[in-house]
């Protein structure tokens, strides 16, 4: 309905208003493309006159000779701005210190923790072996030298994936435009912003997430031009490479939850759309059907597979154990649980280590050294220790196993005094409200401030303790409050440790949730762990909860720049990748100031545009483009939308990179805008935006490629006077 609104002239409605609509064009010059009509797009009338053939609409864009010369000149342009100067600088360059190693990680199959889904670290770390790079290299900091160790296979992936954004983007705009002026429009901005270079050429994750993105946008928009040919091999290709491209995208970062959302809205309207049409009451199940199959069921299980081969690869252990279960660890070849065998049951004379189960929480620890005077009573440290050691252990008494319900006393094993566990009604170092715990009595003496109640969550009374698998709360006898590993670092007179509490509030948390970990005693049969180890399903599970609790806790730092989502379309600040000083060699992560300063004003012609077009069509006034308007543009300002207006609610720590997925989306409507309003020929408003780009790529592309020498600021530097915001700081 809404294509015959904006296309073709309402006739006998019977509503006298629109029964006779004129026809109001917006920039209406004579086309240079070669359409079949002289709007330089496809009509509905026109569409509907060839019976919906494919092959005629493909017909009314530009010649297919012009559109691969085109496309062959784009190839060119995009791969040669993106693999110019790969190797330099031959260093670490700001995140490839993370993404680096995790590639290293793959190659040595040693076991890591990132909040990102894997992908993007296999593809790089797959890159890195088949470019001959041994996994060796340390990627320990920034402006550490490469040497000889063969770092280029990891950025020229990164690279070639970068390089077919543009590609895409022509590819994308030429399907929903029919315009070889618009999409030549988007695939310009992209070639030749200094920002989408810069994030191409170093071993990100960022490329391969933007690839995944756009081919899934491009493979939808493939898969609505086959709409008039159901169940035919290409519409059954498009739709599932839109499926595949959909697990890309979310195995490589969760922004990628962005694009499904956006596919996913596209497929609702398309379904409705058929619900309407009376002709496929029979077989609109099964469109239905080939849609849950091809976009929900095939991304799911090439999610998971992702998944299960980054388990199966990491089988060795590695610095991301301690983020994850005991039960977790035990998988892990060189993890001290791996092929363990302990006693399966808590009881009282065991001795124990407890891990809690937040991320960063901790071993539950003491040490001989007194809280200082002023935090609370002086009496010995408790705290959360982040690394396996012999003050990790505590001890119990009796020959009964413990149950869910029973009171018990732990018991510091290797303090001199051997102190209990305790708790009173002091207040914790660092957490307000909460309660101090501290080490206390002496051999094998104390007070009832020593007595804890064991709860064994989503057990009943008289459950045992099991090791590994058993979550654990530890209630306080007498101030009833739990047990908590805070999170927070101590000051130096607590080793910088993590801060152990007894929170009064009893919610279940992870924060005050504990499983135990080692377990040694000799009255006790032991089992072999490997009968414990958690199943895939656990396992996945376990991997995405670590994951979003890491990233709600990706907070900024003190003195930490955080970046706000309202900098990003207004270029406000970049983002240093190499170098600070004249003697270091400097790459800076900043857009092109013409692209993204043109991208802004587009969002407001846009918005213009549309509601001009909305209040000419309700004047009885047909618009024309309105089709291209209203349904390409649409679905790129949608796209922009979904990709950007979510971090104004994240809490997490934000940087400049995040708007890149955003920023696609914003030139490609560009093109479409531009076209529509403007750009129908070579005016000289398209001449100056033109030259205006190639003049912004040749003044700022040492930001992209490298600079040495004197800095901004200095009249001898070659980006002297080009410090146009105050806020950028090259």
């Amino acid at each position: 309905m809404e294509k015959e609104q904006c296309s073709t002239q309402f006739r006998n409605t019977g509503d006298s208003s629109v029964r006779h609509r004129k026809t109001f064009r917006v920039s209406t010059p004579k086309s240079t493309d070669k359409n079949p009509n002289k709007d330089g797009h496809l009509t509905e009338d026109h569409s509907q006159q060839t019976n919906g053939s494919y092959s005629r609409k493909r017909s009314s864009t530009s010649d297919e000779p012009t559109n691969r010369t085109l496309l062959l000149l784009l190839v060119g342009l995009s791969f040669s701005t993106r693999f110019y100067k790969i190797k330099e600088p031959p260093h670490v360059c700001w995140d490839e210190t993370h993404f680096g190693k995790m590639g290293s990680y793959y190659i040595n199959r040693t076991f890591f923790f990132d909040v990102h889904p894997p992908l993007g670290k296999m593809l790089i770390g797959l890159a890195g072996y088949m470019s001959g790079y041994d996994g060796t290299f340390p990627f320990t900091k920034p402006g550490d030298k490469y040497e000889h160790h063969n770092y280029w296979g990891m950025r020229g992936l990164c690279a070639g994936l970068g390089s077919f954004l543009p590609i895409f983007a022509y590819l994308i705009v030429l399907e929903l435009s029919h315009s070889n002026t618009a999409a030549l429009i988007a695939a310009w901005l992209l070639i030749f912003d200094t920002g989408c270079i810069t994030i191409s050429q170093y071993i990100l994750l960022d490329p391969i997430l933007l690839f995944f993105i756009m081919a899934a946008v491009l493979s939808m928009v493939k898969f609505k031009q086959q709409k008039d040919r159901p169940f035919s091999a290409p519409w059954w290709f498009w739709i599932v490479f839109t499926g595949v491209n959909l697990a890309g995208a979310l195995g490589v970062k969760f922004v990628g939850l962005f694009v499904i959302l956006l596919v996913g809205l596209n497929t609702v309207s398309d379904l409705w759309r058929l619900l309407g049409d009376l002709d496929l009451s029979l077989v609109n199940s099964h469109h239905l059907l080939a849609r849950v199959v091809a976009l929900i069921l095939l991304p799911v299980f090439l999610y998971v597979t992702i998944f299960a081969v980054h388990f199966v690869v990491l089988n060795k252990s590695g610095p991301g154990d301690g983020f994850f279960s005991s039960a977790f660890q035990s998988r892990l070849i060189g993890n001290n649980l791996h092929n363990a065998s302990m006693p399966e049951y808590l009881a009282y004379g065991s001795t124990v280590t407890l891990k809690n189960l937040r991320i960063a929480g901790g071993y539950l620890h003491s040490h001989w050294h007194l809280y200082p005077e002023g935090v609370g009573a002086k009496q010995q440290q408790v705290t959360a220790y982040l690394h396996k050691d012999y003050n990790n252990l505590w001890l119990s008494e009796a020959p009964e196993l413990v149950r869910h319900g029973d009171i018990i006393r732990l018991e510091h094993k290797e303090s001199v005094t051997t102190r209990n566990l305790h708790s009173h009604l002091h207040e914790a170092p660092l957490t307000g409200k909460h309660f101090q715990v501290t080490g206390y009595g002496i051999n094998h003496t104390g007070d009832s401030n020593d007595l804890w109640q064991v709860e064994v969550c989503g057990g009943r009374k008289g459950d045992p303790v099991k090791v590994l698998r058993s979550k654990v709360r530890f209630l306080h006898k007498a101030n009833g409050c739990v047990l908590f590993s805070s999170g927070k670092t101590l000051p130096k007179w607590g080793w910088e440790q993590v801060e152990v509490t007894c929170s009064p509030y009893l919610k279940v948390t992870p924060s005050s949730q504990w499983n135990i970990e080692d377990h040694v005693n000799a009255k006790l049969p032991n089992i072999s762990l490997s009968v414990l180890k958690p199943h895939f399903i656990e396992i996945l599970i376990e991997s995405h909860i670590v994951m979003i609790r890491g990233n709600s806790g990706l907070k900024p730092k003190d003195n930490e720049v955080n970046s706000k989502p309202w900098h990003w379309p207004i270029n406000y600040q970049g983002l240093r990748f190499s170098g600070v000083n004249e003697t270091e060699y400097r790459v800076y992560l900043l857009g092109n100031p013409v692209v993204w300063w043109l991208n802004l004003a587009s969002l407001a012609l846009y918005l213009i545009l549309v509601a001009v077009a909305s209040v000419a069509f309700q004047r009885g006034i047909s618009v024309s483009h309105c089709f291209v308007l209203t349904r390409g543009g649409g679905l790129l300002f949608l796209g922009w939308l979904l990709h950007y207006v979510p971090f104004y609610t994240m809490g997490r720590v934000l940087y400049y990179h995040h708007y890149f997925p955003a920023m696609l989306f914003n030139s490609m409507l560009t093109g479409e805008t531009k076209y529509i309003f403007v750009l129908h020929h070579l005016s000289i408003f398209h001449v100056s935006c033109v030259m205006f780009l190639f003049v912004s790529f040749y003044l700022f592309h040492p930001l992209t490629y490298g600079m040495t020498g004197p800095l901004a600021h200095e009249p001898s530097s070659s980006m002297a006077g080009l410090k146009w915001v105050e806020s950028w700081e090259f």
